[in-house]
């Protein structure tokens, strides 16, 4: 059996309005770009975000897969090297697997996984027990915050409760919507030093995102700011992270032999 290729990173916030979605997707083209094969999940279980940003209505969804359908038939094509796997909006149930169901769910899609070079899972934003076990899957996070101090503690929280339940220590953190650099190095440092202080965990900076007002524009055109505006500067920085992420991919080729989705784990607070 060849060893397993595939990098895994789940995208989190633990709070709303960060713009984790529009993140996630436009990372995925961005990679795709480089020539990389990579799968898109949108992780947000009943709340889908990814197909409205594209301005796409998909015929089958997850839900689909657990009722059946096999994967490969709700995969959507977004680019020639990256692939979605659309979830679907209003449906509780979704929202709310137990994680016998998740592990089910993902065995119905491990097969997939090891086709592509990269699987990024867009979860739900928030600390609730599905996001939570959905965050522990992947080999690697990306908690997703803003220099507001609400999206500061809100990472934190994230943070701690995937240390504290589920033994996670390793995390990257993308500061987004930044008037100056500066701003970004700034409210990450102050995350890292209370993730240092309290819970004594080191934490690492994935990627710094400038406010860009033509993303307003691309979410209205439903078309992502890569294609839009390819030149602006929230393009350029996911490009950068497109382009570490891959180094980095191969830097841990040995690391990452193992399956790209675990099992959920014991949830060690005993809650």
């Amino acid at each position: 059996m060849h060893p397993n290729r595939t990098m895994s990173i789940a995208l989190a916030s633990g709070k709303g309005g960060v713009g984790k979605t529009n993140i996630a997707l436009n990372l995925a083209l961005a990679l795709g770009d480089l020539g990389h094969r990579v799968l898109l999940l949108d992780a947000d279980l009943g709340l889908a975000n990814v197909d409205v940003l594209l301005g796409i209505a998909p015929q089958y969804t997850i839900h689909d897969i657990l009722h059946g359908t096999p994967a490969q038939d709700v995969l959507i094509a977004l680019d020639p090297h990256v692939d979605l796997l659309p979830s679907a909006s209003g449906v509780a149930d979704l929202g709310d697997l137990d994680e016998d169901a998740q592990t089910t769910l993902m065995g119905h899609l491990e097969g997939i996984f090891h086709g592509y070079d990269f699987l990024l899972l867009d979860l739900g934003a928030g600390i609730s027990p599905t996001v939570v076990a959905l965050a522990a899957m992947p080999q690697e996070r990306a908690v997703v915050i803003t220099p507001e101090p609400t999206s500061l503690t809100d990472g934190y929280a994230f943070i701690k409760v995937l240390l504290l339940q589920r033994g996670i220590k390793n995390f990257h953190v993308i500061v987004n919507m930044v008037e100056q650099e500066n701003e970004g190095h700034v409210a990450f440092e102050r995350l890292s030093l209370a993730c240092e202080r309290f819970l004594n965990l080191g934490i690492r900076l994935m990627g710094i995102i400038p406010r860009d007002p033509k993303i307003a524009d691309a979410v209205r055109e439903q078309t992502p700011f890569l294609r839009l505006t390819p030149e602006g500067p929230a393009a350029q920085a996911i490009r950068l992270m497109a382009r570490d992420l891959a180094q980095r991919r191969e830097r841990l080729a040995g690391l990452i032999a193992r399956s790209p989705i675990l099992k959920p784990l014991v949830n060690h607070s005993g809650e």
